[in-house]
């Protein structure tokens, strides 16, 4: 390892390609100055060993500046491949411990180099700094994110549009400036040709740099920059850039690899056109905008089941879009709300309820806002108005209701309940009274197994009607609880049954069922573990939500657990997630129906390496569930 010093002169250089990547992009500027200040700039040779167990504890924190670093063993699948501005070894400099793999220069590779105590002293200055460096999962979940969206990209489309080149994907003449042009006339320019970026040239048009409209956010408007600046101040230097002949399937993995929106195109060394994320995904995209008012404007069930495939077909396009799992099932549910809602009205119009106060109540994962690809109904009913002599009278037209609007979900792409959890069984339809006394009986005297099957009515939201209901049932639920130990130990014990499948010997325990062999169930032994502890944790706290993430978040305030642990369970559980939705996607685009069976030797060691951790989390989850509530 050869190593120099950074010159003064390219002191603003090397912000400005530091601030090109996270962490240093959210950094307050002085502080990336000061690293920058500090750092030395080391070459390796392809082949080279950066870093390895032997050598102890590391005297110094890397940051790829070109090239590439390969962490892991021998073994070709075992290795993680570090690109431009990826750091490590960042779990070794906390622990003041040796690396566990070796680091090796993948080709010729320029590596930033800051000593071990300057960490140190950037961790205390930089809270960005250190959330990034102390988020272990979320850095391992950044990392897969990156290969997801790759592999999807290539899967999303599997004609000859990904092998077009990308001249015939741009069509428009490229908006470019040179430099030296003010801020306002290249803001302007990009105004006038309703575009999101503008290259920057030398006045051969060769590229110089490129500046976006995510970019005037963070480096013209919030630094309160004047108009006059020169582009080249702000512009983003050494853009990535690829052949005007390079196909669209390559420009797909460039960005997925490199985190970025937009690519130049060149030829003969000059500007040839500007190809963005969107103009590649313009003609897959749906429009969340456009479901919704089709769902509001569907005058029949034929119309809802249309829009229920575009729901479908609107997750899979942005799942391999590389939408997080978070946001995914949460707009999954919220458009399936939408289109039980307008279910609901056709049906209620004619249903003859004007005398009776009722309110349709989801349960279970629409309850959590948590839906997948793979989902049933479950739901409920809550009334009130009519006189007693008249509540079975008033039951029997709201089960009827009911009837239809279920079997609506169904052709609707939401499968019956097998347990006949829902609004159409009578035993479901209850009065606000009647649902008191029943989880009255769940909370006082429930068995262990009456309240597994009962668990997910604790996740009842309210969805269409007279929502003060629910509302009520919610805040009187909540004190019921309060101050019952034993009804706590007992779901406690209950989510304890459920043991995360990590081996002694082997990785993973699997399955040895004859219809799922060597696989993992990622609905049971996954995310159920967390969302069992997060309802135990919201149920004891008097917290009235109903989503696994929002319930620890809250819930971890108010029982006082440490923010790191509420940070890595919330973390584990949307991996989870998104290795549910993956699998599920997979299985539909071969025909399959989707499950939660999960082989896991078909995951890539990076995500095999997450689940491993994911399923620990679950573990300690579990521990704190059995040290507060088991007793």
């Amino acid at each position: 390892m050869t190593t120099t010093a950074i010159a003064p002169s390219l002191l603003a250089a090397t912000v400005q390609d530091l601030r090109r990547h996270a962490p240093f992009s959210a950094m307050d500027p002085s502080q990336v100055e000061w690293m920058a200040s500090r750092l030395q700039l080391a070459y390796f040779p392809a082949g080279a060993t950066v870093l390895e167990p032997d050598a102890g504890v590391p005297e110094w924190f890397y940051v790829v500046k070109q090239g590439s670093v390969e962490a892991g063993g021998a073994a070709e699948d075992s290795v993680i491949k570090l690109l431009a501005g990826e750091c490590f070894p960042l779990g070794a400099l906390l622990a003041g411990r040796a690396v566990a793999n070796q680091f090796r220069a993948a080709g010729d590779s320029f590596c930033y180099l800051l000593a071990a105590e300057d960490f140190h002293a950037l961790l205390e200055q930089s809270a960005v700094f250190r959330d990034f460096c102390t988020r272990r999962i979320a850095s391992l979940l950044e990392q897969s994110q990156k290969a997801v969206q790759s592999e999807y990209a290539l899967r999303q489309d599997e004609d000859t549009r990904l092998e077009r080149s990308l001249a015939s994907v741009c069509a428009r003449t490229p908006v470019s400036v040179t430099g030296g042009t003010p801020l306002s006339a290249a803001l302007q320019a990009m105004h006038d040709a309703r575009v999101g970026s503008v290259a920057v040239t030398d006045d051969d048009r060769r590229p110089l740099g490129i500046l976006t409209l995510k970019d005037v956010l963070s480096r013209v408007t919030l630094p309160g920059l004047a108009m006059d600046t020169p582009i080249e101040k702000v512009m983003t230097s050494e853009p990535i850039n690829l052949p005007a002949g390079a196909t669209a399937r390559e420009a797909l993995l460039t960005m997925a690899r490199h985190g970025i929106h937009h690519l130049l195109l060149v030829a003969d060394g000059k500007l040839a056109g500007v190809i963005s994320e969107k103009d590649l995904f313009a003609i897959k995209r749906m429009s969340v905008q456009g479901i919704t008012n089709a769902i509001a404007n569907a005058a029949d069930i034929d119309a809802l089941k249309l829009a229920g495939r575009d729901i479908a077909a609107l997750a899979h396009s942005l799942l391999a879009q590389g939408m997080e799992a978070e946001t995914l099932t949460e707009l999954i549910a919220t458009l399936n709300d939408h289109l039980t809602r307008r279910l609901i009205d056709l049906e209620a119009a004619a249903a003859g309820l004007s005398d009776t106060h009722w309110c349709w109540m989801a349960l279970g994962s629409e309850g959590r806002m948590e839906q997948t690809l793979a989902t049933d109904q479950d739901n409920a009913l809550i009334f009130s108005g009519p006189p007693e002599a008249k509540t079975e009278a008033a039951r029997e037209r709201l089960v009827d209701m009911a009837r239809r609007i279920n079997q609506g979900l169904d052709a609707c792409g939401f499968p019956l309940c097998k347990g006949l959890v829902m609004a159409s069984n009578p035993k479901w339809c209850l009065t606000a009274d009647e649902w008191r006394a029943q989880f009255s009986r769940w909370i006082d005297s429930g068995g262990p197994d009456e309240l597994l099957n009962a668990s997910i009515f604790f996740d009842f939201r309210p969805l269409y009607g007279e929502q003060a209901l629910a509302a009520d049932l919610r805040s009187w639920l909540t004190a019921k609880v309060q101050g019952n130990p034993r009804f706590l130990k007992q779901m406690t014990q209950n989510a304890l049954r459920n043991v995360p499948p990590l081996g002694l010997v082997r990785d993973f325990v699997l399955s040895e069922d004859e219809k799922h062999p060597h696989t993992l169930d990622l609905k049971l032994n996954g995310s159920m573990p967390f969302v069992d502890g997060a309802r135990i944790f919201a149920l004891a706290s008097g917290q009235t939500a109903t989503g696994t993430a929002q319930r620890l978040k809250q819930a971890g305030q108010a029982l006082r657990i440490p923010a790191e642990e509420i940070v890595s369970w919330v973390q584990a559980f949307h991996f989870i997630q998104l290795l549910r939705l993956r699998h599920q996607h997979e299985h539909e685009r071969q025909g399959l129906a989707p499950d939660n069976y999960l082989n896991p030797d078909t995951l890539s060691v990076l995500d095999r390496r997450i689940l491993k951790e994911a399923f620990r989390q679950a573990r300690k989850l579990q521990a704190r569930l059995a040290l507060d509530y088991e007793r």
